[in-house]
């Protein structure tokens, strides 16, 4: 089970997403049609099969609106969901309902994108070593959130930021002057604590790296043949990771030639949104 991101990281999202749908004048479309009194209760409702994930976020977004309402969660972050399961249910002022309702949609309808299309592809490649991690490809602003629903999917992030290890890049290493002087001005300046990843997309490039000396390769646009050869060129030397063009159509292919980690930048830049809704059920009379 995946540790939930503290309220107060979550938090700060939650109230800019307020800020910026409310605007100046609130929900003017709720304070012209309903009364100040009115309660109800409202379902939040999946409408396709997925992996849950943002329930804290959807929660806070109503919280942080108007405390009184009662927000009670069916479901929690990496369960599955079918359509027409009931994920929570919130009761309170109608007009503080529907004010927050695009808001906890919003971020629950990405952040389960991501974890459910994250988990399809964990699973394509379950009966293999490989891990699938994510990249920085991320829309900005949301990267923690967006790498949290890749952790709900069953999936691992790759560096957070560029203050989390050293990843020597094809510009880096052009500006260097070469591969071996990147990596030695790395080790020169990196210490013992910070692990040091060079990206090569020849199996000549491989080589010199790993005469040099790293902890892991980024083996980039590889096809599976050279991709296997690589992965023998590194057996004992240094971990391994693919990246460039994977999809699902391929992703199984690249994991049964033995790299440790698969890169797929799509996990948060392309992701299609599951489906949930937020729905009125009246009572019978």
């Amino acid at each position: 089970m995946i540790a939930p991101l503290p309220d107060v990281l979550l938090a700060p999202y939650v109230d800019a997403a307020l800020a910026e749908d409310l605007g100046r004048r609130g929900d003017v479309t709720s304070l012209a049609t309903i009364s100040e009194d009115q309660q109800a209760t409202l379902h939040v409702i999946a409408r396709e099969d997925g992996i849950v994930a943002g329930m804290d976020l959807a929660r806070l977004a109503w919280l942080r609106f108007d405390e009184n309402i009662c927000y009670t969660p069916h479901v929690k972050d990496g369960d599955t969901m079918t359509p027409s399961m009931c994920l929570a249910t919130v009761t309170g002022a109608a007009r503080a309902l529907l004010a927050a309702e695009r808001t906890a949609l919003n971020f629950m309808t990405h952040l389960s994108g991501i974890a459910t299309q994250v988990n399809n592809i964990v699973m394509m490649v379950k009966d293999e070593k490989a891990q699938i991690t994510c990249t920085r490809k991320t829309l900005p602003g949301l990267r923690t959130l967006q790498k949290y629903a890749v952790r709900v999917g069953g999936g691992r992030n790759h560096r957070m930021g560029l203050d989390d290890a050293i990843l020597i890049k094809d510009n880096h290493i052009a500006i260097a002057g070469s591969l071996t002087k990147a990596i030695m001005d790395a080790k020169a300046y990196a210490g013992h604590l910070i692990p040091i990843e060079v990206e090569v997309d020849t199996l000549a490039q491989l080589e010199e790296a790993l005469a040099a000396g790293v902890h892991l390769v980024l083996l980039d646009n590889m096809d599976t043949a050279t991709l296997t050869q690589a992965v023998r060129l590194c057996e004992g030397k240094c971990q391994t990771e693919a990246s460039g063009g994977i999809t699902q159509e391929n992703v199984l292919n690249v994991a049964k030639t033995g790299v440790d980690f698969i890169a797929i930048g799509a996990l948060t830049h392309s992701v299609r949104s599951v489906d949930i809704g937020l729905d009125f059920i009246p009572k019978a009379p």
